[in-house]
């Protein structure tokens, strides 16, 4: 079997993957990106390399990851090395732009966004947009930058404060408040061009960071549930603000299928709000995807599992051809 590399920049993320792996008895090698050094003259070894650089990783620290796997995922391709989530779809995870242009592509609905370009164009870009509504950043995850605005006042008073947060990119979204039928998001989790399963998030308390990844729903400092921006509710410890939604049968599904089709995007979760005026729209693509434990405890099948056997199976050594 050829072998399977692991990029990425976060090792508190890692575990689930590294034990699905071991449950499968396949090996797996770790590049953490983060520094280094790269020798261009050098040809990277035979294997398959699987991408999870996350857009967030300037939040730990990790400046530099972004464009060391820009530069590592150039090198790989170049030598014709097969790479899962590859370099076009690392630029699909930096931008909520990119993403949302191709979801639009595709016949996906999304919500109204303008994009200000410069921390100076933001009162232009929201000049004019109904309100509620929300900022974001460009280049996020964890709910970077989001906040919900009851008046363009307010916005030119945050804009103009020492709490205004600068997007790593320089690029704001303005977008439209959602108005949620019930206060949940769904996220559909595709692995190798197959839905897996949907979770539900509570967003009455968890807000706009909705990571699922264990690691991100406790504050390193205290140790206690993180109140994230935009709840409502307190979050109690040990309290579970994902699970698995049941039967969740619904057209959205072959559309994001063939959605991840179209743009070669390997593994991925999908995020989407059913509105209280009756529309279905799509607003984040994460393809670094992070599965929650609990759901996983009680999902019909696993998504680690899914993924190990789909990198197995593009690492596996191609039959011999019949005879004749």
């Amino acid at each position: 079997m050829t072998k399977i590399f692991a990029l990425h920049e976060n090792p508190e993320w890692f575990p689930p993957f590294a034990k699905a792996f071991e449950a499968e008895g396949v090996e797996v090698e770790e590049w953490l990106l983060t520094d280094g050094v790269l020798d261009l003259d050098q040809v990277p070894p035979e294997g398959i390399f699987w991408s999870r650089i996350s857009a967030s990783s300037h939040t730990r620290d990790h400046h530099l990851s972004k464009d060391y796997a820009r530069a590592v995922l150039s090198w790989l391709e170049a030598h014709g090395r097969r790479t899962v989530n590859g370099r076009r779809i690392l630029e699909l995870e930096m931008s909520k732009i990119d993403q949302l242009t191709a979801l639009k592509a595709a016949g996906i609905d999304t919500p109204r966004t303008v994009a200000a370009i410069g921390k100076d164009r933001i009162l232009d870009a929201a000049a004019g947009f109904p309100t509620p509504f929300i900022t974001k950043h460009n280049q996020g995850g964890k709910g970077l930058g989001v906040r919900k605005f009851e008046s363009h006042e307010e916005l030119a008073e945050y804009v103009g404060s020492s709490e205004f947060e600068e997007p790593q990119d320089g690029i704001t979204l303005i977008q439209e408040f959602i108005q949620a039928a019930e206060p949940i998001i769904t996220r559909v989790e595709i692995v190798g061009g197959e839905f897996i399963y949907a979770i539900q998030a509570d967003t009455a308390r968890g807000g706009f960071q909705l990571c699922p990844a264990d690691a991100c729903a406790i504050d390193p400092v205290t140790g206690k549930p993180i109140m994230p921006p935009g709840a409502t509710i307190q979050p109690e410890e040990g309290q579970q603000l994902f699970s698995i939604r049941e039967g969740f049968d619904h057209p959205i599904i072959e559309k994001y299928l063939e959605f991840a089709r179209r743009n070669n995007i390997e593994v991925c979760g999908i995020e989407f709000i059913e509105t209280a005026d009756g529309r279905v729209l799509t607003y984040d693509v994460n393809t670094n995807t992070n599965y929650n434990a609990v759901v996983e405890a009680e999902a019909p099948r696993s998504a680690p599992g899914a993924l190990v056997k789909y990198l197995s199976g593009l690492a596996a050594p191609a039959p011999e051809p019949a005879l004749r």
